[in-house]
């Protein structure tokens, strides 16, 4: 038995072969419109303000969103990428016999362009009195029901152009992630940021402890792994002369999902040289605060039930300190994994015995102190079991100058005052080999960055900022699934 979805596609293929066969392209190449939606209801606006009567004839375009017919007339709800406007079909164009054929084979979800004069409704409606009108591609599949939208999470993720057709506050939420981005690129590069593009491919992942995506290349016939982070080729361009640079770009991490995590998502990091860590602190204060203040004009912004204030300068807290505060373990008092893990495990705590000390660390970070990081907070000083990559804080031997950003509990950014030894680079980098063995997620030895680092490079410091999880923030969406327009999804059996 055919579905209801059967059947109305089946009826607008009938519709659609009776317009071929009246000799009409339902698929034309192009239309020539004078204005969008939103730029003819501003026209109207601005001929009543200066008192103009004659009406303006426009030509717009857009897909039908609705019909509604009265009597002799149908309004038509008209959509394009700025927003909505109403149209009216009056006897004007409808008394034309290919004109009427032509609108009874329209369906919601057609483009059409229309030509006609602008003029309001009785209610007020601003609207476009038809006068002539041209299929511009025939919809075969009936949209999402009117009143609910598209309302299925899972659809909306899969059929993101359904969710963008359907749910104006959607859209909203991608034209302000691209707000966002633009405003971070203005700032950088009103500040002597460079901005610049490194390579996806890579012959090592390197830059960051997570499990790579990997891949072949068959004309070289080697593997090749998809970036999991941009900093070690950033950190050569430090190397070869650049004083600062950053880069916008997709990364992959071949590891869960969840509402905080997607496999493919974008990062800025940028790299400043004779920079350290608390220079990187203030840049990232006064970038973020920048960002929000373009935005929104000032730096207040509700996250659920939070209301978060951005105003630099930030809580800055020590890690160590604020640890021992929520856990009650101080880790410096615990110098080996097997001290940490047994102190862990008398607070009850579930401890992966395969974990080493770096990592249990950050247990006690994301089980003790994130839920109570709500107020944008900077963490910093982080043992050196967890950032290999990071400079030693001066007078401690397992302290390093490494800050992270956190709000409402999310990790927001990372930042270090960089390693510019080449000695000690390698000596951190075999001694996390080391100690996590075969484990897929530790830090490899990028024998190219190392021989970059011994050419010299300047002091410098480096932050990475985590793009999606600030439009997270900054749009009030509490998963990130909502913030990348196409993520990635379990496939359907």
């Amino acid at each position: 038995m055919a579905s209801r979805l059967d059947d109305l596609t089946q009826q607008r293929l009938e519709k659609l072969e009776r317009i071929k066969n009246r000799g009409i392209d339902p698929y034309p190449r192009s239309y020539e419109r004078t204005h969008t939606a939103e730029e003819a209801k501003e026209l109207l606006k601005n001929n009543e303000d200066t008192g103009k009567t004659s009406p303006d004839t426009i030509s717009i375009a857009g897909r039908i969103m609705a019909i509604r017919k009265m009597g002799k007339s149908s309004f038509l709800d008209l959509q394009d990428g700025s927003g909505k406007i109403q149209i009216i079909f009056t006897n004007t164009v409808l008394g034309d016999e290919a004109s009427a054929e032509l609108y009874k084979d329209l369906d919601i979800g057609d483009f059409i362009g229309v030509k006609g004069g602008l003029m309001r409704t009785r209610t007020g409606e601003p609207t476009i009195h038809v006068e002539k009108f041209v299929l511009l591609s025939k919809s075969l599949l009936p949209l999402p029901e009117k009143y609910h939208g598209l309302q299925d999470v899972d659809a909306r993720h899969r059929q993101r152009y359904l969710d963008l057709i359907s749910n104006q506050e959607v859209k909203d939420t991608f034209r302000m992630r691209s707000r966002i981005i633009a405003s971070i690129r203005n700032y950088l590069n009103t500040n002597g940021f460079l901005e610049v593009e490194t390579p996806v491919l890579q012959p090592s992942a390197g830059g960051a402890l997570a499990r790579p995506f990997i891949t072949h290349h068959h004309s070289l016939d080697c593997d090749f792994y998809l970036r999991i982070a941009l900093e070690l080729h950033l950190k050569r361009l430090i190397v070869g002369g650049f004083d600062k640079v950053y880069e916008l770009g997709r990364i992959f991490r071949n590891e869960g999902l969840s509402i905080k995590h997607n496999p493919e998502f974008t990062m800025l990091e940028s790299y400043q040289a004779y920079a350290d860590y608390k220079d990187v602190m203030d840049m990232l204060e006064n970038m973020v605060s920048y960002v929000i203040k373009e935005i929104s004009g000032n730096f207040k912004f509700n996250y659920g039930d939070n209301a978060i204030d951005f105003t630099p300068p930030w809580q800055r807290l020590d890690l160590r300190e604020t640890i021992l505060k929520y856990s009650g373990i101080d880790f410096l008092q615990f110098p080996d994994v097997v001290s940490l893990r047994n102190e862990m495990l008398r607070l009850n705590m579930e401890v992966d015995p395969a974990k080493d000390r770096g990592r249990l660390i950050d247990e006690l970070l994301s089980a003790f102190v994130e839920p109570h990081l709500i107020q944008p907070t900077i963490l910093y000083d982080y043992p050196l079991d967890m950032s290999p990559l990071a400079k030693k804080k001066p007078g401690y031997d397992n302290i390093v100058e490494r800050f992270e950003a956190y709000v409402c509990g999310m990790e927001l950014a990372n930042a270090f005052s960089e390693i510019n030894d080449p000695i000690d680079q390698r000596q951190r980098f075999v001694n996390q080999q080391r100690s996590r063995g075969k484990d897929e997620e530790q830090e490899v030895i990028d024998e190219d960055f190392l021989t970059a680092m011994a050419y010299g490079m300047p002091p410098t410091g480096g932050l990475g900022v985590g793009i999606d999880r600030l439009v997270m923030l900054l749009t009030n969406q509490q998963s990130i699934r909502e913030v990348i327009l196409f993520p990635q999804l379990r496939e359907k059996e």
